[in-house]
Parts: structure tokens; C-alpha cells; sequence
């Protein structure tokens, strides 16, 4: 038995994403320092690095702030104090964008001007440097000048600004423009530069850095840095040994038992293929300072541009995961999207699972059950208007009546629910029905899948428990014995003869003007 006085012992950096304090406070710090290194010693200056939200960035750029402030004594002990033999001291622009969340034009310039003014006050100003990129230029030239070094300049999260509106005809353009001005004297001033670092979660083709600094090199994909935000599998096992041994002492289970269960909920991330399984760090260290397995990513915020972009794209649930697309497809410029692929890949909902060697096609899924999960709760409410708190409680009683085989009384209780929601409109077509069940049955945490095909037709939906496999027909303003008779007709369980789960037949007839289930049937097979 382990200590648990351990456990209370242990930092995790939750929420903490300055280098210079994880490594002066004794936090937990997965070294990534080698990617450091390797990054800021070859040929190329400018680099862009896409990740998802709570992966890493933030933390990456502050450890790249003291790299070349030249901070030797926070990095002993770590990979690259075996490698840098110089330790030069480079003056540093950092520039925070992720201050710049839900503004209009004149916040968004007000906030760049006082970050601007900052450094101003070490550096100096032209006189006649007013507009935002003529005072970056000029405070480029001027740090240069009075420094008598090359300057370093990083930019976290440079689409922060951009992306609450990526769904706005009128005001993307307007805060685009705005940041394509600012950007822009990063390629004019390449003579002033050593390094140059960009960090954020999607691509906006009409920005400059991506339409005139045409020598940025998109890291995002290349396996040499696939894992240089998240953690490792390997590093997990090694880095973070003894914290998964205490861990797992507390749930009372095996070191390999806890990492099995650390891999369902929190793995599953690849940036390309192939590549090192990645964990989301943000939901990992808060399941070890919590000791409990929760879904943290999601409870951090959903972005309202994703749900707005599902929308408007109409994505069914189903449709999120299991695409097969080029990288150029996902791997691409959001603002002129043609369908949600690029958006649901940066933004961290779907991740490459594989890729076949002859058509270069990728597969891109749900990552793993914490997204899958948060996902289908953030789209519940638009199948439940808004009553999402009765519908989740609903949901955990129907979970509970399908976990002991009783469901008849979770489509009883289902019935009930539906009859109870306010009348509206979208819900006279089949697919409306087939889309809420999907949600609901995602949240179990169950296997389920919909238009499964056979040899015969495509089955509605396919759920999995622990020991029994239902198949189900839908059917609108019909009846459930039309809805039996197809699947008895097309003999939809033959497809899963060799499963070696008991097969249940379930039949479901809804009414659009009930909104509600009206009849059903349940048969053993």
C-alpha cells in the first residue's frame, strides 16, 4: 500500500503555463525540451504550430521565452542542458492573443497597442510609427539596434481573436484585416529576426503570415515534432511512473490497470501518421491532481464557433467521426471551409487514426471517450431545446435501465421525456429521431453506430452493452410492426450472427405530430 500523504505532496500544473514557475516551484514538467533544441538550430527562422485548446502551447512558447533569454539554470537536469553549449541571451517579443477573446475592432486594436507599448518603454518609438504594424516594425528595428542582437518573436494563439466570429460574414473580415496589418512587417523585417514562433488552433489563409511569409515552415503535421505538445504513452510509463503507481494505488487497481483506463478516457491524439499516441495534457495532470477520472477538456469550455460551424454545415452526430480525407482537406485554410472537416481536425474533436499507404487517404475519428462524451453533451441541447439540465438526468436513468436490460422502460421513460418538450420545428423528419438517439446512446459510453450496412439494406442504429447487442429500425408516422417487419424481412441480424452476444430486435415508431414515441416492440432473437 502507498502513502497516500504522497499523493497530497504532488504539483501538477493545473493551469499553470509559465516555464520559469513549474521549474523554480517543483511542478511536474514533461520534458519537451528536446524539440526545443532541434527546432531553434536548423535552417529554418519562421515556424507555425497548430494544436488544439489546453495542449501545450502556451507552455511550449513560454519555455521557448526562456531558451532564448538565455536562462541556463532553469533547464539543468533537463535533455537539452546536454545539448546547448552557447546559451545566448536574444531579446524577446512575446505577444499574447489569447487576450483578445470575444472583441470588436477597437478592443482588439486597444489590446494589441498596449502590448505594443510594453516593450515600447524598454526599446523606444519612431515618432511617426502610429499604425499598429509601423510600431512593430519599428520596435523591431529598435530592439535590434539597442540590443545589438537579433530578436526573437512569439506570438501564442494568433487566431484567438478570429475564431468567436469564423462563422460572421461581417465581422471576420473587419478583425482580420486588423491582424493581417499587424503580422505583416514579420516578413520586412527579416533581417532584425532569429526566430520567429506562431502557436494556434486553426489556418486563415488571408492572414499574411500564411499568404506573404511565404518561408514559414508548418510543423503541425511533421513527425519530427508529433509530439512536441501532449504526452507520450512512453513518457507517461517513464516521466510520470510513479505518479501513475499512486494513482493507481488510490483506484485501486494494477499500474497497467490505471493506464489502461488513463488511455480510454484521455488518449488517442495523432498529429500524423505515423506517430506516438498523445494524451491531452490539460485533462491528464487534472485527473492526477483530482485522483479521479473526469472529463476535464470539455468542461473547460466549448467553443460556440463549433457548434455554430456543425450547424451550418448540418453535421449529424454520426458524421463527426469516422472521415476519410487528404491532409490537404483537414490540414487547411478554415475561413472558406467547404465542409467542417479542417475545423473538427485543428480544433481537436477528431484526430488521424490511420492512413492508407496507397491513397494517402486518412482516417480521422472521435480521439477518445472524454471528447466523445463532452461532444455529444454540448450537442444535446438542440435535440432537447435548451432543457438539457432534465435531459442529462433522463439520460442517466435511461443508462441505467439499458445497463440491466430493461429497455422497455427506458423507451417508456424516453416516451415520457420527449412528450414533455415544447413543440418545435426540424423534428418531422426520421433522421431528426435517428440523430437524438445517437447523442443519448453516445453519452452512455456504449458502442453505437447508425446506417450500419448488411447485404440487404442499412440498419438505423447498432448499440453494444457489456453483454447484449441491440439492433434497432426507426420509423416515422408508421408503426413499429412496419419498422419489425423490415428488419425481420431484410434479416439484419444475420450480420452480427458471430458477435457472441445475445441479439435483441427493437422496433420504434415516432410521431412528428406527438413529437414523442407512440408504439414500440422488443424481440429476442
Amino acid at each position: 500500500m502507498i502513502d497516500q500523504s504522497i499523493y497530497k505532496r504532488m504539483r501538477f500544473p493545473i493551469g499553470i503555463q509559465t516555464f520559469s514557475e513549474l521549474r523554480t516551484d517543483n511542478y511536474l514538467y514533461i520534458d519537451k525540451t528536446e524539440y526545443v533544441y532541434r527546432m531553434t538550430h536548423t535552417d529554418g527562422k519562421y515556424y507555425f504550430l497548430s494544436r488544439p485548446r489546453r495542449f501545450g502551447k502556451s507552455l511550449l512558447v513560454s519555455t521557448l521565452y526562456s531558451y532564448f533569454s538565455g536562462k541556463k539554470e532553469l533547464f539543468e537536469g533537463l535533455t537539452i542542458s546536454k545539448m546547448e553549449t552557447e546559451w545566448t541571451e536574444y531579446p524577446v517579443l512575446r505577444f499574447d492573443m489569447s487576450r483578445a477573446k470575444h472583441v470588436n475592432k477597437e478592443t482588439l486594436e486597444a489590446m494589441l497597442s498596449f502590448q505594443l507599448s510594453e516593450y515600447e518603454k524598454i526599446y523606444g518609438k519612431a515618432e511617426d510609427a502610429i499604425a499598429l504594424n509601423d510600431r512593430l516594425t519599428s520596435l523591431i528595428r529598435k530592439t535590434y539596434t539597442q540590443t545589438g542582437r537579433k530578436v526573437v518573436v512569439l506570438i501564442d494563439e494568433y487566431d484567438a481573436p478570429l475564431l468567436d466570429v469564423m462563422h460572421e460574414d461581417i465581422e471576420l473580415p473587419v478583425l482580420r484585416n486588423v491582424m493581417r496589418n499587424f503580422y505583416s512587417p514579420l516578413k520586412a523585417c527579416d533581417p532584425y529576426l532569429r526566430f520567429v514562433f506562431l502557436t494556434g488552433i486553426t489556418k486563415f489563409s488571408q492572414l499574411s503570415i500564411f499568404s506573404e511569409l511565404n518561408n514559414i515552415k508548418n510543423i503541425s503535421m511533421d513527425e519530427p515534432y508529433a509530439a512536441i505538445c501532449g504526452i507520450t504513452e512512453e513518457e507517461i510509463r517513464t516521466q510520470m511512473k510513479e505518479q501513475v503507481k499512486v494513482f493507481a494505488d488510490k483506484m485501486g487497481t494494477t499500474f497497467d490497470g490505471m493506464t489502461e483506463k488513463l488511455k480510454e478516457h484521455y488518449d488517442g491524439y495523432h498529429f500524423t501518421w505515423p506517430s506516438a499516441d498523445i494524451y491531452n495534457p490539460f485533462s491528464l495532470m487534472n485527473a492526477f491532481a483530482d485522483g479521479k477520472l473526469k472529463d476535464y477538456w470539455f468542461s473547460s469550455g466549448t467553443p460556440t464557433y463549433l457548434i455554430e460551424m456543425l450547424r451550418k454545415f448540418r453535421v449529424a452526430p454520426w458524421q463527426i467521426g469516422g472521415r476519410k480525407a487528404y491532409a490537404i482537406s483537414f490540414d487547411a485554410p478554415t475561413e472558406r471551409m467547404t465542409d467542417v472537416t479542417p475545423l473538427l481536425y485543428q480544433s481537436g474533436y477528431v484526430t488521424i487514426k490511420d492512413c492508407s499507404p496507397v491513397t494517402g487517404l486518412y482516417t480521422l475519428d472521435i480521439p477518445n471517450k472524454e471528447v466523445r462524451i463532452g461532444l455529444m453533451q454540448s450537442l444535446l441541447p438542440y435535440y432537447l431545446h435548451n432543457r438539457t439540465t432534465e435531459g442529462l438526468t433522463t439520460v442517466g436513468l435511461l443508462y441505467e435501465a439499458v445497463s440491466y436490460g430493461r429497455i422497455d422502460d427506458a423507451l417508456r421513460l424516453l416516451q415520457t421525456f420527449l412528450s414533455s418538450l415544447p413543440k418545435c420545428d426540424n423534428t418531422d423528419y426520421e433522421g431528426h429521431y435517428q440523430s437524438l438517439l445517437y447523442t443519448i446512446f453516445s453519452l452512455f459510453g456504449m458502442y453505437v453506430d447508425v446506417e450500419v450496412r448488411t447485404s440487404q439494406g442499412s440498419i438505423d442504429i447498432v448499440m453494444r452493452t457489456h453483454d447484449t447487442l441491440y439492433i434497432m429500425e426507426l420509423k416515422l408516422n408508421k408503426s413499429a410492426d412496419a419498422a419489425m417487419q423490415q428488419i425481420d424481412l431484410k434479416d439484419y441480424p444475420s450480420r452480427f450472427a458471430l458477435c457472441g452476444l445475445p441479439i435483441i430486435k427493437v422496433s420504434i415508431n415516432f410521431s412528428s405530430e406527438e413529437r414523442t414515441i407512440t408504439d414500440w416492440k422488443i424481440k429476442k432473437i
